[in-house]
């Protein structure tokens, strides 16, 4: 590749990074916001996860998950929460 085309690429990179973390910002404030049912927080939160995600696609190649291997883990995250939030009502 020329040293232009390098360039090139260099700029849409960082544009689209520039463009991820505004979308990012802005779910992050939209999530501090009250007023939203439980069906939309979580897709806006799962979108944050894949942005996130995107953020490693983009700046380490190679090591992002795939978007089934992150659904899973993001499942498997929630089913753990919810286990131990069980565990701690049934102490109480």
């Amino acid at each position: 590749m020329k040293a232009g085309e390098l360039n090139d690429v260099e700029s849409k990179r960082e544009a689209l990074l520039g463009q991820l973390t505004a979308a990012e910002s802005a779910l992050r404030a939209v999530l501090h916001a009250h007023g939203f049912d439980q069906i939309a927080r979580a897709h806006m939160e799962r979108a944050r996860a894949h942005i996130l995600e995107a953020h490693i696609a983009i700046n380490q190649a190679g090591q992002a998950r795939n978007v089934s291997q992150l659904v899973a883990d993001l499942n498997r995250v929630k089913r753990v929460v919810a286990d131990l939030q069980r565990r701690k009502s049934q102490r109480i």
